[in-house]
């Protein structure tokens, strides 16, 4: 994470350490280097906070979304439909037929001249299923992130509001981690090791010493991302219990960035322009490491294929470009409504311009839309 002086926003380069966004070798060079290991140990720079003011009320946004957060708790071992068997590779010929426009596990893209050009049906079905094994890997390390990060929260926010609200999201979020890794464990075929741009995004929020920089990171960034693709997967998926299982939490995930959002756009109103630079700095940061992850670089690798040429195939597709895009339908809107997206001379603007997500500016925020992901008859407030 960079640090801005008041001249203005940093390069490229001193923020996510190379010039060109889109430097596929750079990108593909940053690595796990402790994927083999079952502990990751990162220093948590951050004090925490007592508060004697126990009056609640002073922000009722807060004060309404934690008493939904109350009545809207599920059980992830009672509630989902477990039972019900999974063939995954009939489930990943639907979705991946679903992806490209009905072609079931083949690709969208003319593979002469390419390393897949040998390739039959047998090693795409392998691709649709690494896929989904990465995929959802990856949520569950994000959720443990999301774990993590709200624990941090109730100790560091000095509200003690936003402290009740949070420890709601301890729980969603220890729920988050066990659903999709009993879904992993019993349902698929595999694990994947958190991938090396949410690991370093993950590490950077817990370290960084600011209360509001772990709302930032986790609430509006990294569960915004994941309440879009939540969202897109959902839509997609033709599994019923997975599909129940993403209901579920997307339900929770609204509240959550909406948490952020409700929290931070008062008290970003307070902060200097040097101050709102750095807050610009990380969010694009952040959009560029989340960006980044959904390469999927680990499955090129585990199908034995050259990781480069494999991504820019894939990428250039058009569903591939319209998935990578709608991931940021949640992050933009909310970055407009905290004032960041025009803080200064508008450089989160021109960023996410470049990024090619500024069109979402528009769309509805999440503090505006969580009551369109209750779960009716579940919430009772």
């Amino acid at each position: 994470m960079s640090t801005t002086e008041s001249t203005g926003p940093a390069e490229n380069q001193d923020i996510i350490g190379r010039t060109d966004i889109n430097d596929l070798e750079a990108i593909l060079s940053v690595a796990n280097t402790d994927a083999d290991e079952a502990i990751h140990q990162v220093k948590d720079n951050a004090e925490a906070i007592f508060t004697w003011d126990y009056d609640k009320g002073a922000r009722p946004g807060l004060t309404k979304l934690y008493e939904k957060a109350k009545g809207a708790q599920w059980n992830g071992e009672t509630d989902l439909p477990w039972e019900l068997d999974v063939d995954q590779e009939a489930v990943a010929i639907a979705n991946q037929a679903q992806f490209n426009g009905g072609n079931g596990a083949m690709p969208e893209f003319d593979v002469t001249g390419t390393p897949f050009e040998k390739w039959t049906e047998k090693e795409w079905l392998q691709v649709a299923v690494e896929s989904q094994n990465w995929t959802l890997s990856q949520f569950m390390h994000g959720e443990q992130g999301a774990l993590l990060c709200t624990a941090k929260i109730v100790e560091t926010v000095p509200w003690i509001d936003a402290k009740y609200y949070a420890s709601t999201q301890v729980m969603d979020e220890a729920r988050h981690v066990e659903v999709f890794a009993k879904y992993l464990d019993t349902k698929l075929s595999g694990h994947y090791p958190v991938n090396a741009h949410l690991g370093m995004l993950l590490d950077d929020i817990v370290q960084d010493s600011r209360w509001d920089m772990t709302y930032l990171g986790m609430q509006i960034m990294v569960e915004g991302l994941a309440l879009a693709a939540f969202g897109f997967m959902h839509q997609l998926t033709t599994e019923p219990l997975l599909k129940q299982l993403l209901r579920y939490v997307m339900s929770d995930e609204a509240r959550h960035v909406a948490f952020g959002v409700i929290t931070l756009k008062d008290y970003y109103q307070e902060l200097t322009t040097a101050e709102l630079i750095e807050r610009q700095e990380f969010a694009f940061e952040a959009a560029v490491r989340m960006r980044d992850r959904f390469l999927q670089q680990e499955v090129w690798e585990r199908m034995g294929v050259p990781v480069k040429d494999a991504i820019e195939l894939v990428s250039r597709t058009p569903m591939q470009q319209a998935f990578q895009v709608m991931l940021f339908a949640k992050i933009v809107p909310n970055c407009r409504k905290l004032g960041l997206l025009d803080a200064g001379d508008g450089w989160l603007r021109q960023k996410f311009g470049e990024l090619g997500v500024i069109q979402f500016e528009d769309w509805a925020d999440t503090e505006e839309e969580v009551d369109a992901f209750a779960l009716v008859g579940l919430e009772k407030t």
